[in-house]
């Protein structure tokens, strides 16, 4: 994975469409510049998950982009995507890596310092660190960790960070000069009236960031 690609991260829920299918937000998300995105449909049943995984799969391969399946090493392998996403209560990385090989993605779920350093030396390629701000998807892991300790992991890991939980148009400057490698988000292109416009504003912003003087 190329770290161009995640530096915007696109992690599904289609309950925050507005009655929009999924396929098509996601669809207007690539078309903005999206490069990664994460299936992550935690209440569907395999067959379905594997239907919609199926579609995102030929959605992002129309674009050039990675799809990264949320835990489910089965539907990952079922439709060729390019890796999955891990977390806490996931199968351990180490194993996910010796099934997947090197040639493919694992992304982990961190929400403390020490999670990340052990995801580094299990094999992740990346992490994602939350909540940065709060976001109800989140609250259940606690009090926002804030800027400060976003930064502090990054200074500590050699692969990416992305901060993820509540980053948007008005934060994400903030976010990145954590000195992460890209942001996590949902909503922020979900539930936007145009997200094509959504996506390619916040590709501008981290682009700016990255080029400032």
């Amino acid at each position: 994975m190329q770290p161009t690609d995640i530096r915007l991260y696109l992690i599904t829920d289609r309950r925050q469409t507005g009655s929009r299918p999924l396929t098509e937000v996601v669809r207007q998300a690539l078309e903005g510049g999206v490069k990664a995105v994460q299936l992550r449909e935690k209440d569907l049943s395999s067959a379905e998950l594997y239907r919609l995984a199926g579609d995102l799969r030929r959605l992002t391969s129309d674009f050039d982009a990675r799809l990264i399946i949320n835990d489910r090493l089965d539907i990952a392998q079922a439709v060729e995507a390019d890796g999955v996403h891990l977390g806490v209560n996931s199968v351990p990385v180490t194993i996910v890596r010796r099934v997947l090989g090197q040639d493919k993605i694992i992304g982990y779920s961190a929400h403390a310092v020490h999670e990340a350093e052990r995801a580094q030396a299990d094999g992740a390629d990346f992490v994602t660190f939350s909540p940065v701000y709060y976001t109800p998807s989140k609250a259940a892991y606690g009090e926002p960790c804030g800027v400060k300790k976003l930064a502090d992991t990054a200074s500590v890991l050699e692969i990416p960070v992305i901060g993820l939980g509540g980053i948007s148009q008005a934060t994400v400057l903030e976010a990145l000069s954590a000195g992460i490698q890209g942001i996590a988000v949902i909503s922020s292109i979900l539930t936007a009236a145009d997200p094509r416009l959504a996506a390619a504003t916040l590709l501008k912003k981290i682009e700016e960031y990255a080029h400032r003087p």
